[in-house]
């Protein structure tokens, strides 16, 4: 870890005071810098980001229907 901060770029980011006071107070309790929560947490995010990418890729060939036709055929099956 300590090689990757050498090389870390430096950012400036803006919060919310709450948010701010909140991330600080983590930091103390879990012995984690404001940096490593940050980067931890824009991590996350882009992971989930991949994933969604992944999903639509996966689901790009799945037949598609209208919103229409979607209704039609839940009236006819008595579902609506």
């Amino acid at each position: 870890m300590l090689s990757v901060m050498a090389q870390a770029k430096r950012a400036t980011v803006y919060l919310e005071p709450t948010l701010h006071r909140a991330l600080r107070v983590k930091a103390a309790e879990t012995d984690v810098s404001v940096s490593e929560l940050v980067n931890d947490a824009v991590r996350f995010r882009l992971a989930e980001d991949a994933e969604d990418l992944e999903a639509f890729r996966i689901r790009a060939k799945e037949p598609t229907s209208s919103f229409e036709n979607l209704v039609s055929d839940l009236k006819r099956r008595g579902k609506l």
